[in-house]
């Protein structure tokens, strides 16, 4: 089996990459990304792409279709990839997360590719009801990112068919150690913070709720929907990944930090402004159409697990909010430097 990995040098395409060589010895993987963040490594001495195939770099804004030969399996990861860099560069993220995404779909489709597999999001479901959010449920996105995300799944339903079967794949808030670690994710966020300083600072007032999912039980469901058949969920599916047990607020995620990481002490901003992403999420979709491919990683089990990378790595940068930890920092500096544009591209020739 051939499979295309797009935005594969992020924070989960590592993490992916291996999952799927140790389940698939015999897979081979080509990966496309455009670098950004290449560099951006954390707890590893070696490049993690040693394990694919073949590495192109390039822009998803211009693909190039010859790559998509003898390709079984796409899996679409690159994306501007959350609400702050969303904010900043808007248009940037319609043309990558949406545009380029239903382009490639579509290459895909006129190379004979059997299966399509789109890193989708939770966010779509923005400010909602206490209920939990199911795939039928209304969706309220409110950001850039997430109405990204919407429109890519409502332009990418009408290409499948029993032939070119499409899995859009709702992940719940990604968290959990990676080669190219991100702590713009808000559990991340708080073990490192509580690792750096023993101190722990929720910047809202901690009442939204967060649906978290391990980027390994990441990888595990694009494993699934890799190999899916429009007998398993229809020739499109779209459906939330995560566990019904991993619905939180923000505050009793901070406050289980503090109680598994010893001597920290936690600060919650009671005075912000309430934060409208705000969801709850039910996952009983997956866990009837993936009964093997359940998330594995609880809260405790996660939070262990960040602390003891970090702890193996020497984290202790209290002022990690500004560092290239933090996806938006990197592609400040990298303008700032002058080595890509104001529409993000490479100025390196």
């Amino acid at each position: 089996m051939k499979v295309l990995i797009t935005g594969n040098m992020g924070y989960i395409g590592p993490v992916l990459v291996r999952h799927l060589k140790m389940t698939h010895p015999n897979i081979e993987i080509v990966g496309y990304d455009i670098g950004y963040f290449a560099n951006c490594l954390t707890g590893v001495d070696y490049l993690p792409e040693v394990l694919v195939d073949k590495q192109v770099f390039g822009d998803v804004r211009h693909f190039p279709p010859d790559l998509l030969e003898g390709v079984d399996t796409v899996i679409n990861l690159a994306a501007i990839s959350n609400d702050p860099m969303g904010k900043n560069y808007e248009e940037i993220t319609y043309d990558v997360n949406h545009k380029a995404c239903v382009e490639i779909a579509k290459m895909a489709k006129r190379a004979g590719v059997r299966s399509f597999v789109f890193a989708s999001s939770c966010s779509m479901y923005g400010a909602a009801e206490d209920f939990p959010k199911t795939e039928d449920s209304s969706l309220n996105p409110l950001t850039a990112y997430a109405k990204s995300k919407v429109f890519s799944e409502r332009d990418l339903e009408p290409l499948a068919d029993s032939s070119f079967v499409i899995t859009c794949l709702r992940f719940a808030t990604a968290c959990g150690f990676s080669q190219r670690l991100r702590l713009d994710l808000v559990l991340n966020d708080f073990v490192a913070g509580a690792v750096a300083s023993r101190k722990l600072e929720v910047l809202s007032d901690g009442s939204p709720w967060r649906a978290l999912v391990h980027v390994k039980d990441m990888s595990k469901a694009m494993e699934w929907a890799s190999f899916r058949t429009h007998e398993n969920g229809g020739n499109f599916l779209a459906v939330n990944v995560g566990s019904n047990s991993w619905n939180y607020q923000i505050k009793t995620i901070a406050e289980a930090v503090s109680e598994i990481i010893p001597d920290v002490s936690l600060s919650i901003n009671k005075d912000a402004p309430a934060d409208k992403r705000s969801y709850k999420v039910n996952f009983d979709l997956f866990s009837k159409l993936a009964p093997n491919h359940q998330p594995e990683f609880d809260l405790v089990k996660t939070v262990k697990e960040l602390e003891s990378g970090l702890t193996e790595m020497n984290f202790s940068d209290t002022d990690f909010r500004n560092s290239n930890l933090i996806r938006l920092k990197v592609l400040n500096r990298l303008q700032e430097a002058s080595l890509i544009d104001s529409q993000l591209v490479w100025k390196l020739t």
